[in-house]
């Protein structure tokens, strides 16, 4: 372009500049209008009712009352949620009369503060499930509700790669839609396919680590034939479905061994070829990491195996708790640990003998009085981490173990309790929270330890009985 063409097109702009001033302004005056920008930037026009609704004026002519504080809708329950000892003896002393309890049994029933409102029985009792409260609490607290546990796959040396366990109580074979979140071996094996696939590896070797745990996987103080009987999975750190069998009946007698296996034919369908079969090696090299899955977080399992009475997950629970606390991975180890945790916490563990953290053993000893500290201290405000103790509660004819109980139970009390089931040959236990029909909420722990078998279920539906009635009760002092 010449300096002419040059001067020609300044010209053109020149000539059309006032026009295009006028667009601009006509354009911004639009613009303003349509976004309330001369409001925004320079604080005129009238307050927008969506976001400003304080500042509408009303309309003329219209006069509104001062604003007053609404009257209570119902009394305030006092803070102490104080119980009428009479009153709740009158409420469960026909439940304590039944014959079916057989000759041990232990009632304690108290406020969320101060002495019990009603104690019967003396000393430790055989514990059953309840026993899952203490291993919640120590769990919760020491490690956290956010805490997660992972399970990871790593490189250890060349053509080799290394399933590590970590604990998760919930690790599935394949993916499933549930609560709470699992994490699974299949997409852990997809992750590895491609890490390899990016590093050029078509094939490897395969072992597998669970030696985070420690100490036999079957506890010498469980009768002999809950393993063979499935009643119960051997104890590890690498684990899929909690041990049980692919088939849905039994156990598998190597959970580790099983979980490798199933990892394994997860990579081969990912493309990736396995040589040889799955080994135990304890990994040198955790650092180089290829994939790794999580679990949900503790709070989360924590509710889930009270819920459900999870015998499996607790014992991992314990282990775990055990890990942190003395750094060795035992069900001793355990034990020991989730009784000096809660000591720290303040609740009395005077008489208390723990040999799991399932209540399988029929070697532990609880006092009831030990309960109470634990769901009063989960269920007050000064440790909240512990929350998960009390909603993760069975609700009593609704929820969990306690889904198809409570059935001829005094029916205000159905919704009104949420309790933690114990249940051995001989013992029937139940330890949670209710509330009275005046909102009053309480703490009870009920064990017979000494029942029939002939008296089994009778005995169970008289502790029903007994928990029901203090939430159809007007319990309050």
């Amino acid at each position: 372009m010449g300096r002419g063409d040059r001067r020609h097109g300044r010209g053109a702009v020149g000539r059309w500049f006032p026009f295009l001033l006028v667009l601009a302004i006509l354009a911004g005056a639009a613009a303003a209008y349509r976004y309330d920008l001369g409001a925004r930037w320079l604080g005129t026009g009238e307050p927008d009712p969506a976001t400003e609704p304080a500042a509408v004026e009303p309309p003329s002519g219209l006069e509104l009352p001062a604003l007053t504080r609404p009257a209570d809708v119902a009394t305030p329950v006092p803070a102490a949620g104080a119980l009428a000892p009479a009153k709740v003896r009158r409420a469960v002393g026909p439940f304590l009369r039944d014959r079916d309890l057989g000759r041990s049994v232990h009632v304690v029933v108290a406020g969320m503060q101060g002495p019990p409102a009603l104690s019967v029985g003396a000393g430790p009792a055989m514990p059953a499930s309840t026993t899952k409260l203490l291993t919640a609490a120590a769990a919760l607290d020491v490690l956290g509700p956010g805490h997660e546990f992972e399970t990871t796959v790593v490189q250890d040396g060349p053509g080799r790669v290394v399933l590590v366990g970590g604990g998760d109580p919930f690790l599935e074979r394949r993916p499933v839609q549930d609560w709470p979140r699992r994490a699974d071996v299949a997409t852990l094996a997809r992750q590895t396919a491609a890490a390899l696939d990016r590093r050029g590896r078509g094939s490897v070797r395969v072992a597998y680590d669970d030696s985070l745990f420690s100490g036999p996987a079957v506890n010498p103080s469980w009768p002999q034939d809950y393993v063979p009987d499935a009643v119960v999975s051997p104890i590890t750190a690498l684990w899929v479905d909690e041990g049980v069998d692919p088939s849905g009946f039994g156990r598998v007698a190597d959970p580790s061994a099983d979980a490798a296996a199933e990892f394994v034919r997860a990579l081969e369908r990912a493309g990736i070829r396995v040589v040889g079969t799955p080994v135990p090696h304890r990994s040198q090299s955790r650092d180089r990491v290829l994939a790794r899955v999580t679990s949900a977080p503790v709070g989360q399992i924590v509710e889930s195996v009270l819920e459900l009475s999870d015998n499996e997950g607790a014992e991992v629970l314990a282990r775990h708790v055990g890990l942190a606390v003395s750094g060795k991975g035992s069900s001793a180890a355990g034990s020991d640990a989730i009784l000096s945790t809660l000591r720290g916490l303040g609740v009395g563990t005077a008489g208390a003998v723990l040999y799991d953290g399932s209540g399988l053993s029929r070697k532990n000893r609880i006092d009831p009085d030990t309960l109470i500290d634990v769901l009063r201290a989960a269920a007050g405000e000064d440790h909240p981490d512990l929350r998960a103790v009390v909603t993760g509660l069975p609700v009593a004819g609704f929820t969990g173990s306690l889904a198809f109980r409570f059935v001829d139970a005094p029916v205000p009390g159905r919704g009104r309790v949420r309790a933690k089931t114990g249940t051995l040959t001989g013992v029937s236990a139940l330890a949670g929270v209710a509330t009275d029909l005046d909102g009053v909420p309480m703490v009870f722990a009920l064990v017979a330890d000494r029942v029939r078998l002939l008296d089994t279920l009778d005995a169970r539906e008289a502790l029903d009985d007994m928990a029901a009635a203090l939430g159809a009760c007007h319990c309050a002092s």
